[in-house]
Parts: structure tokens; sequence; C-alpha cells
């Protein structure tokens, strides 16, 4: 009898150890017990910058830090990260965020928190309120004139336990244009002859990152110099004469097809106009019809430009040919562009 009793009460035990066992299993998400870690929720996110001619990820060569701003689904502020490690550079990099259950906004913004940044964001309670503006001093101090890149993305998602995954997908917000100018029958072209600039309104970014309007500014060259590329032969039995090329590079923040941009060359002695024109329409003659997409874009994906502009000379007065200039390889005949 004694045994039966045991017997039953063994068999009853059991059955409570199995039914406490699975409420542990089912609620092993809450803080049932003090020691339970909570189940992980929130987001794991890619950065990849892609946005490119090449349509290739360049996010972990050319994004040295990264500041996300995170906003809930009422576009109010929630919190700030910003990451400046050598983890960047690292193509299975992933930030892990830890979230209450719900619906978020990421904007993401790359060379902000660099110590060299050219561009500064306005923190704000509001993701509508954002406002990315390029630094004054980055117009004016040689040293600031090479502008630091500075990319933008954003994404909206909700959160999941184990982690919900998205991408950021990030554009590119600086362009570096580059400048050759080169006599026709050779000989040497100095630098120093030529002042350079572009004129542009793009300084202030809004919230989505279109450009606000603000002002014309003008943007100078980080960079100038010479380079020898060979030797013309002039006269028969007379030394070749060297033929030098004078280039400058000049950096500027996004290009937007609706702007008006000019690219203005003046001889730096009487400040006569050796060459001005509509900046992206020559910019925009180099996209090939085997891209399907719009100026926009094209403006976007491209971010470095290179424009030879040939010389010739008018008794010692340099002016500007109207043959053609060469874009990013390409040939373009002045005479078919309307200035």
């Amino acid at each position: 009898m004694q045994s039966n009793k045991r017997n039953r009460f063994s068999r009853f035990a059991g059955r409570v150890l199995v039914a406490l066992l699975a409420a542990v299993a089912l609620s092993s998400c809450e803080r049932i017990f003090e020691d339970l870690d909570p189940c992980l929720h929130g987001v794991s996110l890619r950065f990849v910058y892609d946005y490119n001619m090449e349509y290739a990820n360049a996010f972990p060569n050319q994004v040295d830090c990264l500041t996300l701003y995170i906003y809930d689904e009422n576009d109010d502020y929630v919190d700030t990260k910003i990451v400046t490690g050598t983890e960047l550079q690292d193509e299975n990099y992933r930030m892990k965020l830890d979230l209450p259950n719900g619906k978020y906004h990421f904007v993401a913004y790359g060379g902000i928190a660099c110590e060299k940044s050219s561009f500064t964001v306005n923190t704000s309670t509001k993701r509508t309120e954002l406002k990315t503006r390029l630094n004054a001093d980055c117009l004016s101090l040689p040293e600031r004139k090479l502008l630091h890149d500075m990319f933008w993305g954003e994404l909206t998602m909700e959160t999941a336990e184990s982690y919900n995954e998205g991408t950021v997908k990030m554009m590119k917000n600086t362009n570096g244009i580059r400048i050759v100018l080169q006599q026709v029958a050779g000989g040497i072209v100095n630098a120093e002859d030529f002042d350079f600039e572009i004129t542009d309104d793009n300084t202030l970014f809004d919230y989505d990152n279109d450009l606000l309007p603000v002002t014309d500014v003008t943007y100078t060259p980080w960079v100038k110099g010479q380079a020898r590329t060979g030797a013309s032969v002039i006269v028969p039995g007379v030394a070749p004469e060297p033929v030098e090329v004078a280039y400058a590079e000049l950096s500027v923040p996004r290009l937007m097809a609706r702007n008006s941009p000019r690219l203005v060359v003046k001889r730096h002695a009487d400040k006569a106009t050796v060459i001005d024109i509509p900046l992206n329409k020559y910019l925009l003659l180099m996209q090939s019809d085997r891209y399907d997409m719009g100026d926009q874009e094209y403006l976007d994906r491209e971010s470095r430009w290179t424009l030879f502009f040939f010389l010739k000379n008018n008794d010692g007065n340099d002016s500007w040919l109207n043959t053609c200039i060469v874009v990013n390889d390409w040939v373009v005949r002045i005479n078919d562009v309307e200035l």
C-alpha cells in the first residue's frame, strides 16, 4: 500500500515538474526570475553605399565615421549613436540597437562625427526639423577647402525579437571637380596665371537631403598645380618645347539638376574671363545612353569629375578656343552646346 502511494506521488510530482518546465520555456522572454535575461529586441542595421556609377558597395572604404539619429513613428527624437572606429571598414559590420517594440525612423550621416568634418547637423527633437549646413570656414580657409566626404541615408522599419534586419542605403553629398587647361599648340600653361571658381547655392540640406535655397557662394580650388605631359615639335631641327598643363581641383557639396552652378576661369593679371559655362550642362554631357537614369540620379551617383579645356594664344593672351572640351574621357563639341 505504501509503495502504491509513493508511486502515485512520484507520477504526480513528475507531471508537475513537466508543467513547470513548459511554463518556463514558454515565458523565457519574460523576467519571471531576477537572474533571467530579457529577450533581445530591436534592429540590426547594415549600411551600404552603392549609389555610385560602379553600383558597388564602397561604404567600408569611404565612410570613416557614422552618426545615426533615431526617431519614433511620430518623428520624435529617441537617441543618437556614433561610431568612429575601424569596425566601419568591415563589410560585415552591423549596428545592433536594443529598442522597445515599435516603428522607428533612422537617419544616418557619414563624415559628420569625424575630426575634419566639413558639415554640421543641428540636433532637433523632430526629424523633420533636421538641417545640415556646410561650415563657413570651408569657403575661406585653404586647409578646409577640400571638403570631408559626407554621406546621407534613411530607413523606416519596425523592431522585432532577435533583431529585425534592415539596410540603410547611403548617398554621397560631396564632389571633386578637376579642371585642366592646355595650350592647343603645346607649350606651358602656368596655373598661377588663372583664377578658378564655381558658384552655386548648395550649402544647406533639409531633413530629407534636399537642398534648401540660401544664397550663392563661391568655391575656389583646394589645390592648383602643373604637370608635364610631353613635348611638342614646333619647327624641324629645333629642340622640342615642353608641354605642361595647368590644373585646379575644387570640392563642392551636392549638385542639383534644378540649380544653375557656373564654372568661371579668369586670367589672374587682369581678371579677364577665359571660361564661363553652366557647369551642370557640361557634366551631364558625360552621361552615356546606356545608363537608364535621370539627370539628378546621375549627378548624385558620380562624384569625381575631370574637365579639359584647350586654349589658344592670341598675341600672348590666352582665350578659350571654341573647339572642344573633354569631360571624364568624353569629347564634347562646344559648338553643339547652348550656353
